[in-house]
């Protein structure tokens, strides 16, 4: 049967987070990332005991360690699409009422909505009368000033809503409340809370062993609900420190909307906010899956535009510590270019490496000619290990060598540099003692 047959409500359902049979093996056209599937929940549970194995296993071997985990491992990614495309439409409603109230064009933060106006709106489209809006808006930020900007309108997507309210979502061209899905099933409620105690668990886990917790970023149709959820966690459990880090995927244009919405939140809120800064490792999967199904492709158009973005972004978060001292990130680049422009912004922003609010991370195995002068050099370096049965880490690993030929060169460029350094303490008589 067709979609829309079997399911209510689907063919209002965008094509990007519907789930397309053809890209069901998420592993097809990805080199760079593992990739989990949903077999159960007994399977999310395993899952959940091995992340939480790491996170001893990361405490106990280093002072300041983190642990990765997936959140597709942990739940039914199909909670994700949903609950990403009702955030998405939520999200598009804001910046339409913005147009309609003049403010098409301003960066993101700058929109701010005129309460009256929005509760007018609201009411006319049923999806609130005066009277309950107002009581949204007396929040103790919310509305004080009169308007709404898009961190009062996310904050009323709380997540302890019943999601099953916010899979009605507004249609502006007919100004109507439309069902996203039929609704949630009993079944599918209990599999996100699930999924919500899941996390919940290994955050706990995570602060009591001091380890942070980083939430590896996944494809963009997860992505808004996998940040989403992270945010929320962060909001939880970074009150001190950066415990939970979120990853930001500078391949996607929308990259650094993203992270100075998530930043100005902190600010607002208080909290320590922590992120992991990639290029991104599912461009080849996401490019075929828009040609095909027929959306806008999500990512920079050229290798130089995602390195802009991830400069951009990157600044943006350095700038943050200097004046807050608040903001923590991972720079998880095999980059040079990268590294070097990070160290030459630390520097002019008076950052220094032993604050360890900048870090770096890269693959085992892999650019230890970047790792070992930056660990030498004080700065905090560490070595992301894969790990996992033989037969599933093994296609990980290979895809990712041939993804890194270009670190054939590299490594014979680091040949011939500790070949020559040999040869020079050998003629200077000082081969065991690099002092001279």
């Amino acid at each position: 049967p067709s979609p829309s047959s079997s399911t209510p409500g689907a063919e209002r359902r965008e094509k990007q987070y519907r789930a397309h049979r053809g890209f069901g093996d998420r592993r097809g056209g990805v080199i760079s990332a593992r990739t989990y599937f949903y077999a159960d929940e007994a399977k999310c549970d395993q899952h959940m005991e091995t992340f939480l194995r790491c996170i001893d296993a990361s405490s106990g071997s280093s002072e300041d360690g983190f642990s990765a985990i997936k959140l597709t491992a942990l739940g039914r990614p199909q909670f994700l699409l949903q609950f990403s495309e009702v955030l998405v439409k939520w999200r598009r409603f804001f910046h339409q009422m913005a147009a309609e109230q003049g403010q098409a064009g301003r960066a993101a933060l700058e929109m701010k909505l005129e309460a009256e106006k929005l509760q007018e709106a609201l009411a006319n489209l049923g999806i609130a009368t005066k009277a309950e809006s107002q009581h949204w808006f007396t929040g103790e930020n919310l509305g004080v000033s009169g308007t709404v900007d898009l961190l009062d309108w996310n904050s009323l997507i709380d997540s302890r809503t019943k999601l099953s309210k916010l899979l009605l979502v507004p249609n502006m061209q007919t100004g109507q409340l439309e069902p996203l899905l039929s609704r949630f099933t009993e079944e599918e409620d209990q599999q996100m809370k699930r999924m919500l105690q899941r996390m919940d668990t290994l955050a706990k886990r995570a602060t009591e062993k001091g380890v942070r917790l980083m939430v590896d970023a996944e494809q963009s149709y997860f992505q808004p609900a996998i940040s989403r959820l992270t945010l929320e966690m962060q909001r939880r459990f970074n009150r001190d420190r950066a415990i939970i880090f979120n990853t930001y995927q500078c391949y996607l244009k929308e990259a650094y909307d993203n992270v100075t919405v998530d930043v100005e939140l902190s600010r607002r809120e208080g909290w320590h906010f922590g992120t992991k800064l990639v290029r991104g490792a599912y461009m080849e999967q996401e490019r075929e899956r828009a040609a095909q199904i027929g959306y806008e492709d999500p990512i920079n158009p050229t290798y130089e535009k995602t390195n802009e973005m991830y400069h951009r972004c990157l600044d943006y978060i350095l700038e943050e510590i200097k004046h807050s001292r608040k903001a923590n990130v991972m720079v998880a680049s095999h980059n040079e270019d990268t590294v070097k422009f990070t160290l030459r912004r630390m520097m002019e922003l008076g950052i220094h490496p032993s604050e360890k609010k900048v870090c770096f991370g890269q693959l085992l195995g892999m650019c230890d000619q970047i790792t070992f002068p930056l660990g030498q050099a004080g700065f905090p370096v560490y070595k992301y290990v894969p790990y996992g049965p033989v037969n599933e880490v093994l296609p990980y690993l290979s895809r990712r060598a041939q993804e890194n030929r270009g670190f054939v060169q590299r490594a014979n460029r680091e040949r011939d540099l500790l070949w020559r350094e040999f040869k020079r303490r050998l003629l200077a008589g000082s081969l065991f003692s690099p002092n001279h």
